[in-house]
C-alpha cells in the first residue's frame, strides 16, 4: 500500500530533497517510516527543532534548492517557527511539514491541539490543511513551487491519520523546481533612471544582498558613474570584493566612508537592499532597484522606483549614461574613507596579540587569515555579526550566513549544520557567541553523532555583548547581561566533540590551525574582552541620545580589520594628475 506519506516523501525525493530535519514524534511517525524506506533521502536527527527549520534555511542558501524540516504535533511543530521565520526573511525556500493531531480531534482541545495552518501564516508565503488524502499531491506540489518561485517559506499541516492513509492519486506528482526568473524593467523605466542619473553630478550606489549576482555589473556602473559603493551587511559577502569604488557599511555595524558618501550625495541609487534602518538613509533624493516590488520605497521616499533585476537592468541603462570624468567625490570619498579606518584601526593594532583576555578584533582577524578561502561562515547575531562585518573578507566564494534579518540568537551552530550537509566536502565554521551557542547547544550532540566536520569558534566573554552595549547607548545601566563564566571546551569534550580553550592570544593561531586541520567536528573556545566595545569617552549624553548617531559612533570605534588594507589599496589605484 502506498500511504499519503509515502507520496509525500517520494515527491520530496524526485524534486531532489536529500535530507529531512526534525525531532521524531508520534504524529511524525508515518513520515519518517517513509523516509526510513525510501532511497537518496535521510531523516536528520537535530535535538531542537528549531535547529532543524534553521538547518534547512542555510542549506537552501548554499545551493539555491529547496530544503524540508518537519517537527511532530503541538509543541514540536511550534518549536520550528523561530527558524522559519528567519528562512522566510532570507528568502531561502523551504518546506515545512507541521504534524498535527488526529484529524476527527480538531477543534475539541485534545492534548497537544494547535493550529500550525494559522500560526505559520506570518512566516509563509503558503500554509495549509491537508484533510484528506486526495489534496497531498496537489497542495505538495504548490507549496514546493511556491517556496522555489518567491523565495520563502511554505508549510504542510499534516494530520498523523492522514499522513498514514492510503495514497489518492499518483504516487508522486510532477514539479516545476526552478527558482525565479529575472526580471527586465520596462524600457521607460530605463530610460527615466538614465535620465535620472545623467542630470545627477554626485551619485553613491548602496548595495544589497540582491547584487549577488551583479558584481561585475556593478562596477562598470560604478566606474560610468565615478560613484562610490557601499553596502549593507547582507550585501557584503557579494560585492566589497575586487572593488575599488568601496567606502564601507553602513547601519549600525556600518565602518568607514560610508554614511558620509551617502549624506553628501545628490543621487542614491539602492540596488538589491531592503535596508531598514531608515535613520541611516537622508531619506530623500534616492533611487531603487529591486526584483521585488513590494520592497520599493519601503523604508524611505523614492523619486523613481524601478521594478527589476539589477543586473538586468545596469546593463539596460549603460548604453544611455553620458560619459563622465570628473573622479573628484568618488577620490574624495575614498580619501575619507581610509582615513576613517585608520583612525578607529590603530586603537586595535598595538601589542594586542600579547594581551589578555584576547581582544575579539585579534582573534576574529586570525581566523579570518587562518580560514579557507571558499569556507562557509555562520554567525551568531550580536557580537558575532560585528566580527564577520569588520574582519571576514570576502572573495567572491566563501559565504557569510546569519541571521541578519530576523536578527535571532542561536542560529549560527544550526546553519553550520546544514551548510554542512549539503556541501560535505566545504569547510564551515561556526562564529558562536557565548549566549547563542548555549542556547542551543544540544546540538553539539548533533555534530558528534554525524561527524560533521564543522569547526565551532566560540567568542567566550561571559556577556551578552551587543545587548549590553544597546543598554549603554540607551543609557541604561547594564543589567542581566553577564553571567558566570562557561567553560564550553568542556562540554564540548563530554559531547564527544575534540575541543581547546584559549586565554593566551598568541596561541590563537596554532589553535585554529589544528582544529581547521582536523577531521570531523572541532571546538576552539577563546576568552575574550567583555569590555571590547565600550562606549568611548568622548560621546556625550547628547551624542548619546539617538539610536542611528550614537550606536554608530560607538560601533565605528570598534576597529574594523583588514578593511584599512582594501582601503588603502584602492587610494594607490586613484589617478594622479
Amino acid at each position: 500500500m502506498v500511504t499519503v506519506a509515502d507520496q509525500l516523501v517520494r515527491t520530496l525525493s524526485e524534486a531532489g530533497v536529500r535530507r529531512v530535519y526534525g525531532v521524531v514524534g508520534d504524529s511524525l511517525n508515518p513520515i519518517v517510516d517513509a523516509i526510513r524506506r525510501t532511497e537518496r533521502i535521510e531523516w536528520v536527527h537535530v535535538r531542537h527543532e528549531e535547529t532543524a527549520a534553521f538547518a534547512a534555511a542555510a542549506e537552501a542558501q548554499v545551493t539555491g534548492r529547496l530544503a524540508v524540516c518537519a517537527g511532530s504535533c503541538g509543541p514540536g511543530n511550534l518549536h520550528l517557527i523561530n527558524g522559519l521565520y528567519d528562512a522566510h526573511r532570507t528568502g531561502a525556500p523551504v518546506l515545512a511539514i507541521a504534524s498535527h493531531i488526529p484529524s476527527k480531534e480538531i477543534g475539541t482541545g485534545y492534548f497537544q491541539e494547535t493550529h500550525p495552518d494559522r500560526l505559520f501564516a506570518e512566516c509563509s508565503h503558503f500554509s495549509e490543511l491537508v484533510s484528506q488524502p486526495a489534496q497531498l499531491p496537489h497542495l505538495l506540489r504548490i507549496a514546493m513551487q511556491t517556496s522555489l518561485g518567491q523565495g520563502g517559506v511554505s508549510v504542510l499541516t499534516i494530520p498523523g491519520d492522514i499522513a498514514a492513509r492510503p495514497g489518492d492519486g499518483p504516487a508522486h506528482a510532477p514539479v516545476r523546481v526552478a527558482g525565479p526568473s529575472r526580471v527586465v524593467p520596462d524600457t521607460s523605466e530605463i530610460e527615466a533612471l538614465a535620465r535620472v542619473l545623467n542630470d545627477s553630478e554626485r551619485v553613491m550606489l548602496f548595495c544589497g544582498a540582491g547584487c549577488r549576482y551583479a558584481h561585475d555589473e556593478v562596477m562598470k556602473l560604478a566606474e560610468a558613474l565615478k560613484a562610490p559603493v557601499g553596502h549593507s551587511l547582507g550585501g557584503k559577502e557579494w560585492i566589497q570584493y575586487d572593488n575599488p569604488y568601496d567606502v564601507g557599511m553602513s547601519g549600525l555595524l556600518g565602518y568607514g566612508a560610508c554614511y558620509q558618501a551617502m549624506q553628501s550625495a545628490d543621487r542614491i541609487v539602492l540596488l538589491g537592499t531592503d535596508f531598514p534602518y531608515d535613520d541611516f538613509l537622508p531619506q530623500a533624493r534616492t533611487v531603487q532597484v529591486d526584483i521585488d516590488v513590494t520592497r520599493l520605497g519601503r523604508h524611505t521616499p523614492l523619486d523613481l522606483a524601478v521594478h527589476g533585476d539589477v543586473a538586468e537592468t545596469i546593463n539596460a541603462v549603460l548604453p544611455l549614461l553620458r560619459p563622465r570624468s570628473d573622479r573628484s567625490y568618488l577620490d574624495r570619498m575614498l580619501a575619507e574613507h581610509e582615513r576613517k579606518l585608520q583612525r578607529v584601526v590603530d586603537a586595535y593594532t598595538t601589542n594586542i596579540e600579547h594581551r589578555a583576555p584576547i581582544h575579539p578584533e585579534y582573534a576574529a582577524d586570525v581566523l579570518d587569515d587562518v580560514a579557507a578561502d571558499d569556507a562557509v561562515f555562520t554567525v551568531d547575531t550580536g557580537m558575532g555579526n560585528v566580527w564577520a562585518a569588520r574582519y571576514l573578507t570576502p572573495n567572491g566564494r566563501r559565504r557569510v550566513i546569519g541571521s541578519f534579518r530576523h536578527g535571532s540568537m542561536a542560529n549560527a551552530l544550526p546553519h553550520a549544520i546544514g551548510a554542512q550537509l549539503a556541501q560535505p566536502g566545504r569547510q564551515v565554521i561556526s562564529i558562536s557567541g557565548d549566549g547563542g551557542l548555549a542556547m542551543l547547544m544540544g546540538d553539539l550532540l548533533t555534530l558528534s553523532a554525524y561527524r560533521l566536520p564543522v569547526k565551532v569558534v566560540v567568542f567566550n566573554n561571559a556577556s551578552l555583548g551587543m545587548v549590553k552595549l544597546e543598554m549603554l547607548v540607551d543609557g541604561f545601566p547594564e543589567f542581566g547581561t553577564d553571567h558566570p563564566q562557561v567553560d564550553f571546551h568542556a562540554i564540548a569534550a563530554g559531547c564527544g566533540i575534540p575541543a581547546v580553550r584559549v586565554e593566551n592570544p598568541a596561541e590563537i593561531r596554532g589553535a585554529l590551525t589544528e582544529a581547521f586541520e582536523r577531521p570531523g567536528p572541532a571546538l576552539v573556545e577563546l576568552l575574550t574582552d567583555p569590555n571590547a566595545l565600550s562606549i568611548p569617552p568622548k560621546i556625550t549624553a547628547a551624542q548619546v541620545r539617538g539610536f542611528a548617531l550614537a550606536a554608530g559612533r560607538t560601533v565605528l570605534d570598534g576597529g574594523v580589520g583588514k578593511m584599512l588594507e582594501l582601503a588603502r589599496s584602492n587610494l594607490r589605484n586613484i589617478p594622479r594628475p
